[in-house]
């Protein structure tokens, strides 16, 4: 079971609901993840034309938990002021956080994060931060009050994978006790799988679901996979060697001359 900010979810998949053909393929595919959180661009609903009632009017038909975020916010005013007009329409005091410093990869800035991150806590939030494999930058989301770490595995939307494993790798054993949800860049489900093997608590993704030719079908094989991954994680996995070593034993084994 994945706890988070105290409570128990029993799903390790997370689901963001932006790119669907369709408010009906959303629902199929949140159903076949058996995701138990689905994540919200405030800015992408107004945007879009969709007002926030019908939007969890559809989410509470299907059950889930529902965790705002900051998308598409580049400072930390726009991030704090969409995450306070958030809880308003959504009547929760959960948020992803995003601060956005470069344009091109999408890549957090780490600097905002933080100070953004600070003053939600100090308000109240539950604070989801998005942000990079740097173990500073960790540190100091969890001094000021973070209880839940995400980093990316590439840009957003790259469907790239885990381009840096040593580093996701260093990230879980530093912060062991933490809560670790893999956010961003994952492209197939052997993607999830791998970085849950490495230990990580869930994985979050949009785009390989959502931009997929059957997204429900999509969603189930990453439940699966992260299904998967998560057992491999539990029964302990070899690690890789260098040198070859054989699967039948040698000693004693008959010597022909």
């Amino acid at each position: 079971m994945l706890s988070l900010y105290g409570e128990d979810i029993a799903s390790r998949l997370l689901l963001g609901t932006a790119q669907y053909p369709s408010p009906s393929i959303l629902a199929e595919a949140v159903r076949a993840s058996g995701a138990g959180i689905v994540t919200v661009s405030l800015r992408r609903e107004t945007a879009g034309g969709r007002t926030g009632g019908q939007f969890w009017e559809l989410i509470r038909e299907l059950g889930v938990r529902i965790l705002p975020n900051t998308a598409g916010c580049h400072s930390v005013k726009e991030a704090v002021t969409t995450a306070r007009m958030a809880r308003d329409l959504f009547g929760t005091d959960w948020i992803k956080l995003e601060v956005i410093g470069h344009h091109d990869t999408l890549q957090p800035d780490v600097f905002g994060l933080v100070e953004a991150a600070r003053i939600l806590i100090e308000e109240g939030f539950k604070v989801f931060p998005y942000t990079t494999e740097d173990l500073v930058v960790a540190g100091r989301l969890l001094e000021a009050g973070c209880e839940v770490l995400m980093p990316w595995c590439a840009p957003i939307g790259s469907a790239r994978g885990p381009v840096n494993p040593d580093a996701l790798r260093s990230f879980r054993a530093e912060f062991p006790d933490i809560p670790l949800i893999v956010d961003a860049g994952l492209g197939r489900p052997s993607h999830a799988a791998s970085v849950m093997e490495l230990g990580f608590d869930a994985v979050l993704l949009n785009t390989a679901v959502a931009k997929a030719g059957d997204p429900a079908a999509m969603a189930s094989a990453f439940a699966q996979a992260v299904e998967a991954g998560r057992r491999a994680f539990k029964a302990g996995p070899l690690e890789p060697r260098d040198m070859a070593v054989p699967s039948t034993p040698v000693i004693g084994k008959a010597v022909f001359e």
